[in-house]
């Protein structure tokens, strides 16, 4: 539809159907849309948004690119690239503060989200050490070391510094690959083996290391490798 939004039915303007129908039943540009506010001249928010989601390829794409990508794109600024931020930023927040206050395996769904919406689509590895308490409940998650497109140095030294600074009885360490498969590497197998023993001296559990991608995810607790190791 070339019209303005204004002049759509009442049910098909992405407001209106998200007070009636709920957030779920809206498109992604839909959604995307709602944030933007306002389209460029012949072009709604929903058609500015459906270019948006084109360009980049993706939504998490798009979530996580830089302001010099987004502006590059025909009707948007730094402050539109802002607000979408600054959502993405809340979701994130969100998910990391609900697992503040429970058990990380009692909310296995938040935690993996949380992963993946930190570090399953970054272009570059990066490593990240979720610090659990006695109760196994999130005291912070931190991103420890960051890498190449191919390649993270992890210092496990590193790993068990930050994790005694906080008190932590419990890690949970994960990383991304960004090649889209999330199967893990000799050298992440070494890398878990090495890291489950080194804790032990400390009293501290390695419960889990996870590799995400953009769209999928490996557990090694759940693959048994962690009672291998």
């Amino acid at each position: 539809m070339h019209s303005p939004i204004s002049e759509w039915p009442k049910a098909q303007q992405p407001r209106e159907k998200l007070r009636s129908s709920g957030a779920e039943t809206l498109s992604d540009a839909e959604l995307l849309a709602i944030f933007l506010r306002v389209g460029v001249k012949g072009k709604t928010a929903v058609t500015l948004a459906q270019d948006l989601l084109g360009t980049f390829g993706s939504l998490p794409r798009l979530l996580n690119s830089t302001a010099e990508e987004i502006t590059r794109c025909h009707g948007m600024g730094l402050s539109k690239w802002a607000q979408i931020q600054a959502a993405y930023e809340l979701v994130k927040r969100s998910l990391e503060q609900e697992l503040t206050h429970d058990s990380v395996f009692g909310s296995p769904v938040q935690m993996r989200e949380l992963i993946q919406a930190r570090i399953g689509h970054l272009p570059h590895e990066v490593f990240l050490c979720l610090h659990l308490d006695g109760n196994n409940r999130l005291i912070e998650c931190q991103e420890l070391f960051r890498g190449s497109i191919a390649q993270t140095a992890i210092y496990p030294r590193e790993i068990l510094k930050e994790a005694l600074s906080r008190n932590a009885s419990a890690l949970v360490v994960a990383h991304n690959h960004p090649s889209g498969n999330p199967t893990p590497s000799n050298k992440d197998i070494l890398l878990t083996r090495d890291l489950q023993e080194a804790v032990q001296w400390v009293d501290i559990c390695l419960l889990d290391h996870c590799i995400v991608s953009q769209s999928k995810f490996f557990s090694f607790a759940e693959a048994g490798y962690m009672n291998k190791s």
